[in-house]
């Protein structure tokens, strides 16, 4: 054997020994992840696609089994799960967070955002690991940002082009005291309701429409039970990847390595996916059915300027610090 196929063979055998001993660090773990939303939507698509990247990081030694569409519970109960230890990972919206830690409201305001850039920038950067560091003493890890989008409103009865036109219907919001108020200021009935009970809520018009993304009516077939889509873009949701601390904690440093990147590719890919999906929607609710109306930015502005008194009572509530803190990370963005 020469000295150069001897050399060759050994940068073999210690690239081999150095693999083995790093797999070695990596357990066998069997954890469960949630979510609130039909598999086919970019949120379960996302949990799909985590799962399987944690597999191939760990050379098939961590499997995480997917439940959508609310099969562990709504978000307020996989979130409590999470915090027990009884369920390992979830995604949510940041909305149902604020209850917890009242900042993740700043997120949800009328109006904050201009464009998902924006958003991108806010939550991946100083602003978003402050969030996450809020959430450790209530026994959740924030892995990831990902999105829902910009929302808006659907109904049975009229389409929404100003913001008097909201006037008496029952509009199911997400259960969070921002959006319970800001509808009840514009003139709706504001009915909290976790996502699940929707559909039946709207075919048997206990409540008029709803608000929502676009992946979000689409995915959930409210097409089928809904008139009228108005474009009123009143609010940004996030949704965030989150581990339970008990998980957390069960894991070593190689293995949440392998968790945290697989995350980080997890995001960009439902990110992607969600507005990729979004660009499209319009025309097919339409074509379903749907009758679709842009509200113009002078309505928009006067939507805004309506739900100021939300705003500032949100602002008072989350404390003036935070909200300084958060309004110049965005004034620096632009």
């Amino acid at each position: 054997m020469t000295t150069l196929t001897k050399f060759c063979a050994l940068l073999a055998t210690t690239a081999m020994m150095s693999g083995t001993a790093a797999w070695a660090e990596v357990g066998s773990h069997v954890l469960r992840l949630g979510t609130p939303l039909p598999d086919g939507h970019p949120i379960s698509q996302a949990a799909v696609k985590f799962a399987d990247l944690v597999a191939e990081k760990s050379g098939g030694k961590i499997e995480i089994k997917v439940y959508p569409g609310a099969t562990l519970g709504n978000e307020l109960q996989m979130q409590s799960a999470l915090q027990g230890g009884t369920q390992d990972f979830a995604i949510g919206t940041t909305t149902t967070l604020a209850g917890m830690v009242p900042e993740f409201s700043a997120i949800d305001m009328p109006y904050r955002f201009r464009d998902t850039a924006e958003a991108d920038a806010i939550l991946d950067g100083d602003i978003g690991n402050q969030l996450f560091q809020k959430l450790e003493p209530k026994g959740l890890v924030g892995l990831a940002y990902m999105e829902q989008g910009f929302r808006h409103t659907t109904n049975s009865t009229r389409p929404i082009t100003k913001w008097e036109d909201f006037e008496g219907l029952k509009i199911r919001v997400q259960p969070s005291a921002m959006y319970i108020d800001m509808f009840n200021q514009l003139g709706a009935n504001a009915v909290p309701m976790t996502i699940n009970e929707v559909y039946t809520a709207m075919e048997t018009r206990a409540i008029d429409g709803h608000e929502n993304s676009l992946t979000a009516i689409d995915a959930n077939k409210f097409q089928e039970v809904q008139k009228y889509l108005s474009l009123t873009g009143h609010s940004y949701n996030a949704v965030v990847l989150l581990m339970g601390k008990p998980s957390h904690d069960r894991l070593n440093e190689e293995e949440m390595a392998i968790i945290r990147e697989a995350a980080a590719e997890a995001r960009d890919f439902q990110r992607d996916l969600t507005r990729t999906q979004t660009e499209g929607l319009r025309a097919k609710l339409a074509d379903e059915g749907m009758e679709v109306n842009e509200v113009s930015p002078e309505e928009q502005q006067r939507l805004a300027e309506r739900l100021q008194p939300v705003v500032d009572a949100s602002r008072d509530a989350i404390g003036a610090e935070w909200m300084a803190t958060f309004t110049s990370a965005l004034e620096e963005l632009r």
